[in-house]
């Protein structure tokens, strides 16, 4: 099974790496995604990163996040950049298309509103 970790609580515009540590024998030979599920939602496909090294990500995530992998040590990343309360979510990694038996732990990722800005407006 792949082993995520990397979640965390951070405030909205942070940034989180995700990390899936894959066996040799499913990192060679598979196309893999990240996958998030959000409380009382379907699982959604966040970012693929084909064996030939080309990726592809939801619209959601477009521009802010990045899949990418180090062949040295069977891992798969998910830089996660310009985070918003909505990436919140228990994010998975497995293979394209998903093995029924491929999906792991998870790790939580939590992105809370920021401190926001006061405004004040004189009469």
């Amino acid at each position: 099974l792949p082993v995520e970790s990397g979640g965390g609580l951070v405030q909205a515009g942070g940034s989180l790496r995700l990390s899936c540590k894959l066996p040799r024998i499913i990192f060679m030979h598979n196309d893999m995604s990240w996958y998030r599920q959000a409380p009382e939602n379907q699982r959604e496909l966040v970012a693929t990163h084909t064996r030939g090294g080309r990726t592809a990500y939801a619209d959601s995530v477009k521009g802010r996040f990045t899949i990418f992998r180090n062949t040295a040590n069977y891992t798969y990343y998910l830089q996660m950049d310009s985070l918003k309360p909505e990436d919140t979510a228990v994010y998975y990694c497995n293979t394209n298309p998903p093995r029924r038996n491929g999906w792991g732990q998870g790790t939580q990722v939590t992105v809370g509103w920021g401190q926001g800005t006061q405004v004040t407006v004189g009469s």
